[in-house]
């Protein structure tokens, strides 16, 4: 496995991203992207990349979002997906190139430290691949540096745990089955660590970010038959943290998920609501 350049920094999630985490998203790759599908496509939509653009797509993954940016821009344009999972950087550079798509850039890089050159990109994109920091401060110095003067900036990121209803419900569906969790820390490296506003508003201007913007966007999300969505909820997300270090406990959990599952099924799979903040700055 190679590491991202200057790995020491963000040497916990390098870690978490390229054993056991790293490799169920892999597994559940195409779940996961139909998952989250529609709050990307709502910030890239606020981004709008044209053709001949230059793009930095940060923690890009599995690269679907990437990908999508390279046939935004075209041949004569040019994309750079970096992200510190091996694993999932090995599944983007596998995946079919779209027609007229300028070939991406797949990097195992740590955009927090890594030489992502100076005013290399005409704009950043990211889609929940920059909450995961141990310096967000640092970080989005870094990627300051590298979008071009007029540049801009945007990426989507959750907004709090208790108004995500798609991964409380079945945390808290759960519950009554698993030991007491200890409490988090709400600015840990993580999926919530963006929620504040204020927060992300002070890492962005200090920064050295300006036309800071936080829209709040909702929408459903899912997609997948509730056998499939019960699985997936015992790999990724707090209860797919909580049976990590209890597997034993899945067998009681399952029977009241899965009929809290029953009740958002629909034609379409089952589908929950979702809770974002679409994040935009220039430089």
């Amino acid at each position: 496995m190679s590491l991202p350049d200057t790995a020491s920094a963000n040497a916990a999630q390098i870690d978490y991203w390229n054993t056991a985490v790293g490799q169920t998203w892999v597994e559940h790759q195409a779940q996961l992207d139909r998952l989250i599908a529609p709050l990307g496509a709502e910030a890239m939509r606020v981004l709008a990349p044209t053709a001949g653009e230059r793009i930095l797509d940060v923690g890009c993954g599995c690269g679907e979002t990437t990908l999508e940016l390279a046939a935004r821009v075209g041949p004569g344009g040019g994309v750079v997906g970096v992200d510190i999972s091996e694993p999932m950087l090995a599944v983007a550079r596998a995946r079919d190139l779209p027609v007229n798509a300028v070939e991406p850039q797949f990097r195992n890089s740590d955009a927090q430290v890594a030489d992502l050159g100076e005013a290399a990109f005409d704009a950043i994109f990211s889609r929940f691949g920059v909450m995961f920091f141990s310096d967000p401060a640092a970080a989005f110095a870094n990627l300051h540096r590298a979008v071009r003067p007029g540049g801009r900036l945007a990426f989507v990121c959750w907004r709090p745990y208790a108004e995500n209803l798609w991964m409380r419900a079945p945390m808290d569906a759960a519950q009554p089955f698993l030991p007491p969790m200890p409490a988090s820390d709400p600015l840990a490296p993580g999926p919530f660590a963006f929620a504040d506003p204020l927060r992300v508003r002070s890492i962005l201007e200090g920064a050295g970010f300006s036309d800071v913007t936080l829209d709040p966007f909702d929408t459903l999300i899912g997609g997948s038959s509730v056998a499939e969505t019960l699985r997936l909820n015992f790999r990724v997300g707090p209860l797919g943290s909580a049976l990590r270090t209890a597997p034993h406990l899945a067998a009681r959990v399952s029977q009241a998920l899965e009929a809290l599952l029953e009740s958002y099924d629909t034609p379409q799979g089952v589908m929950m609501p979702a809770c974002v903040w679409i994040v935009q700055a220039r430089r």
